[in-house]
């Protein structure tokens, strides 16, 4: 990824993050927000991807539903958006990425490992359309 292509995509995520209703944005507040080219390759062993761009966002932590004294020092929960996973899903055929396609899908990453920092599994996002 060129630096102009990762400074274009963090200025569409911060213009996301600026248009998120002030109650979610609140709730960004206790879960760090890391933005990357693509997963790691541990993260990618231990998940079973085989080609980074295939994936676009990952929550790591306990979500707050199944918290309980037993998790006291266990690493902080952190949201992570990957920039190369979230591009494929916005391209276009002409093979550029809409500016409006790039900022519904980083709006779906965000609002989808929120979702998960909060309970929520995967069947229950995919029916909210995240």
């Amino acid at each position: 990824m060129t630096p102009a292509e990762r400074n274009y995509f963090d200025t569409q995520l911060e213009h996301v993050l600026r248009e998120l209703p002030k109650r979610v944005q609140d709730l960004l507040d206790d879960v760090p927000l890391l933005v990357e080219d693509y997963p790691s390759r541990r993260i990618m062993r231990e998940l079973g991807v085989r080609q980074r761009h295939h994936l676009c966002g990952l929550y790591t932590g306990i979500p707050l539903t199944q918290r309980s004294i037993e998790h006291a020092g266990v690493p902080s929960d952190r949201i992570y958006v990957f920039r190369e996973g979230v591009f494929q899903l916005a391209l276009q055929q002409r093979g550029y990425a809409d500016q409006e396609e790039l900022r519904r899908q980083i709006r779906i990453t965000v609002l989808h490992e929120l979702g998960h920092h909060h309970g929520l599994d995967e069947d229950e996002l995919e029916r909210l359309g995240y």
